[in-house]
């Protein structure tokens, strides 16, 4: 298990190497070959970009194919992020579609397009924000501009589209 946290691209000494112990520690070679496999694949990853993303954060092992693939789908195609910067962040591949990504992307998206958020933040600060700190600084600012942005921000949580969050 050890050689291959380390042949991941998890250094011994690092503060993840226990995380990337964890990640693996049930799993067979050819499972785990299977696992870099598909990051390659689904997010046209390099084997360097591969050890970058497991060695900031292991858990990107232990998501789904499915949800591997639907998180890159979005990001890559409805977000525009480009493969190297998900790479380098890939904490956003472990974090919720529904309950964060979509849903903020959603809000800050209107904001810009609305003419009320004029400076270009990255994605990443936006998803990494506590919920608390999210909506205090993306949707309190804005109550009497958008009078139903909280709510739907929370319907969007939930699941749900509301209608003034189309875009066309």
């Amino acid at each position: 298990m050890v050689a291959c946290a380390e042949g991941l691209g998890v250094p011994r000494g690092s503060g993840m190497f226990k995380h990337a112990l964890r990640a693996i520690g049930f799993h067979s070679e050819e499972n785990i070959a299977a696992k870099v496999d598909n990051l390659k694949k689904t997010l046209m990853w390099s084997d360097a970009e591969v050890a970058i993303a497991v060695s900031r954060d292991p858990h990107v092992l232990r998501t789904s194919k499915d949800m591997l693939q639907r998180r890159s789908d979005f990001l890559i195609s409805e977000v525009g992020l480009q493969p190297t910067y998900i790479a380098h962040r890939p904490v956003m591949l472990c974090l919720s579609l529904e309950g964060r990504l979509r849903p903020r992307y959603y809000v800050v998206k209107f904001l810009k397009d609305n003419g009320l958020l004029m400076r270009d933040l990255s994605y990443y600060t936006v998803v990494t924000l506590t919920e608390k700190a999210f909506v205090e600084r993306f949707i309190c600012p804005h109550k009497e501009a958008a009078p139903h942005l909280s709510e739907d921000y929370a319907a969007a949580r939930k699941g749900e589209m509301p209608t003034n969050f189309r875009f066309v």
